[in-house]
Parts: C-alpha cells; sequence; structure tokens
C-alpha cells in the first residue's frame, strides 16, 4: 500500500474532537513532524476541558525499525497525559504498569477511535480492547461517524 503522505492534527473545538492522521511510508523525521501536529492540536484544548480523538493511522508504514521504535509509544504516552489509558496496553501489562495518568492543565481524554488497515490485527483489537468509549476500525469512515456522534461533557 503506497498512501499519501500525511502528517497532520487539527483540533474541532465545536465538537471537542482531535483528529490526528498520519501515513504512507514514513520515516522518523516524519513521525516527529506528526508527533509534534498531536501536540500543537491538544495545545488548543481550553484548560480544565474534555475532548475526544481520531487516531487514523489508515495506510500508515514505518519505513524502518527505528521510525517503528519512535512511533508505537508516542499515542500510549500522549494520551497517559490526559488520564487515557489506550485499550490495547493490556497486551503489555508489565510496560503499562510503569506509565503515568496524569491530567495536562485539567485536561482529560473521554473517547478514542483508532484506524488501521491491518484488518486481523484489529480485529483482534476491537474484540478484546473495544469499551463504550473507544473502538476500533479499518474503514475511516465509519470510525469517523463514530466519534463524532461519541458525545463530550
Amino acid at each position: 500500500m503506497n498512501a499519501e503522505k500525511i502528517t497532520s492534527s487539527r483540533y474541532y473545538p465545536e465538537e471537542k474532537l482531535i483528529v490526528t492522521h498520519i501515513s504512507g511510508d514514513v520515516d522518523k523525521t516524519d513521525i516527529e513532524t506528526w508527533e509534534q501536529s498531536l501536540h500543537d492540536a491538544l495545545a488548543k484544548v481550553n484548560s480544565n476541558d474534555s475532548f475526544k480523538i481520531f487516531i487514523n493511522l489508515y495506510g500508515f508504514k514505518a519505513i524502518d525499525i527505528d521510525a517503528h521504535k519512535r512511533f508505537r509509544t508516542i499515542v500510549p504516552l500522549t494520551l497517559a497525559q490526559y488520564g487515557w489509558k489506550v485499550g490495547y496496553l493490556d497486551m503489555f501489562e508489565e510496560d503499562a504498569k510503569s506509565i503515568q495518568y496524569t491530567n495536562t492543565r485539567g485536561i482529560k481524554c473521554v473517547g478514542a477511535v483508532h484506524v488501521h488497515q491491518d484488518k486481523s490485527k484489529i480485529d483482534v483489537y476491537e474484540s478484546k480492547y473495544s469499551r463504550e468509549n473507544e473502538h476500533f476500525y479499518t474503514d475511516p469512515g465509519q470510525a469517523e461517524q463514530w466519534i463524532r456522534s461519541l458525545r463530550v461533557m
């Protein structure tokens, strides 16, 4: 799959929604660009507020092991700063125990949806790690529809 290279994040304050998207054949520099865009979007959330997040990895492919290593902890560690434990961390119980959960500037993540093209992986994640406010999809359109319908207080 040679998806278009995308490394962007945007905050939609009227929906309390962050949409973050990384796709294409990406290297470590691309991943760092994407991570910065995610932090920039999070910085736009008002203090003591909440948000939901659409993590679109559809078409993502790290071009080497260094890029993959750089990428794999960004979402769980970033969301932990907003009180959110990503469901698939249950696969790594020992590593997950060391993660500290805080609420940066009083902000709380209250819902997440993840999209990736690997159907076998996503099917496992959805069956084992999904919950009322977190789901895993292979279809970006379905994921977006679900996350936009999730109510945030």
